[in-house]
């Protein structure tokens, strides 16, 4: 088999192009005798000095810049684009389906019964875009109300996250409440969630917020943890490989070649975990309970926080929620109990402290009660 020299333009500081790394790389490895040529570069970045004296077969980039795209043209080799910019008109390119990603958006937002849906987006990018259409359309067809805001675009020499905050926080405080917003990426999300906490607006319970791309770094450190949509972009790195081997094999190859990729679905973590809710005290417990639902909090503990009687509060509770506010906050628990036990090494009895119980094996009783198995064979049933 030949051994060919390919060239990947592909940033390595998100989680997106990371997993689009794990497909090629996947594909190299089982298909293909490859020599790869990869440096670690930002989103946008100018061409490396390395691509001067490149001599290789085959390129798959990130065309994000219109002078990446004359560096690359000027090869004349099989080039495969992963950015739906199309600096580069007449190339194969690869993509996730932007109209599947708005759709489990809305599908996510009216399955918990908000009606006032927001889209926060960056102009500066052609995807940003995309998404923002579809998500206004499906959000109107769906009979709810649409609502945008678009930031500077980040890498606009203007850009100040400081004046960002300010335009932020004045449409957040200008939303209909409950709102939910789906952010163009995990990364705005992010900014949205901080903005929130700065205002003291309750997530998810007045503002739900959704990301995409389900970046793990991003998600995990966002507070609370934010929900994302999930791309396959293993298979779109994978078949990005795919058809570049195939191009440089000499195969003919459409220039209007599209690779589209559908979302693997939507990693719920506790910035969408919730139900909408106008209640405002009803809200407010919700919120607490979220927050403090490792410190072994009791009712009592939420009474203090709330202007209702205990009896008016599990009355609100069950006609709003379903259930008591005890109920509430055991399911709350038994949720971080799962992530740790499905996302963590931690052993039980750590688990078991992190979640506010004194004993592991009262906290294993009470997970089994719950979920009908015990934290071991739930743990191993997740890493089968």
């Amino acid at each position: 088999m030949t051994r060919r020299s390919v060239a990947l333009l592909i940033e390595t500081s998100n989680g997106y192009c990371r997993g689009l790394l794990d497909g090629i790389i996947s594909y190299a490895k089982h298909h293909a005798n490859w020599s790869i040529h990869l440096t670690e570069q930002e989103r946008g970045a100018a061409p490396p000095a390395w691509l001067q004296t490149w001599k290789g077969d085959g390129i798959i980039a990130r065309i994000e810049t219109d002078t990446i795209g004359r560096r690359l043209r000027k090869f004349g080799l099989p080039i495969v684009d992963l950015s739906a910019a199309r600096h580069v008109k007449g190339i194969p390119w690869a993509d996730t389906d932007d109209e599947a990603i708005s759709r489990l958006g809305v599908q996510h937002f009216t399955e918990r019964g908000f009606t006032q849906l927001a889209y926060c987006g960056d102009p500066g990018f052609e995807w940003s875009n995309l998404r923002r259409d579809h998500f206004k359309r499906m959000t109107i067809a769906a009979g709810c109300s649409f609502h945008e805001h678009q930031m500077t675009p980040r890498y606009d020499p203007d850009f100040s996250w400081d004046t960002e905050k300010r335009a932020i926080a004045t449409w957040l405080n200008q939303l209909p409440r409950p709102a939910a917003i789906m952010a163009c990426y995990d990364f705005q999300a992010q900014q949205v969630l901080d903005v929130c906490r700065e205002l003291e607006i309750a997530v998810p319970e007045e503002i739900a917020v959704l990301g995409v791309d389900d970046d793990r770094l991003i998600c995990e450190l966002a507070e609370p943890n934010l929900s994302s949509v999930i791309p396959d972009t293993k298979s779109t790195g994978y078949e990005a490989a795919e058809l570049l081997d195939r191009m440089m094999q000499g195969e003919p190859v459409s220039p209007r070649q599209r690779l589209i990729t559908q979302p693997l679905g939507i990693r719920v973590r506790q910035s969408t975990d919730t139900l909408a809710i106008e209640d405002v005290e009803v809200a407010r417990a919700l919120s607490y309970i979220r927050r403090h639902s490792l410190a072994n909090i009791r009712v009592t503990d939420i009474l203090r926080h709330v202007s209702l009687s205990r009896r008016a509060l599990e009355h609100r509770f069950m006609r709003l929620i379903g259930h008591t506010p005890h109920e509430e906050i055991m399911r709350v628990r038994i949720d971080r109990i799962k992530i740790l036990l499905r996302e963590t090494d931690l052993s039980i009895h750590e688990i078991a402290e992190r979640a506010g119980f004194e004993y592991a094996e009262y906290m294993a009783a009470v997970f089994k009660r719950e979920t009908g198995t015990t934290p071991t064979e739930f743990r191993a049933k997740c890493n089968a």
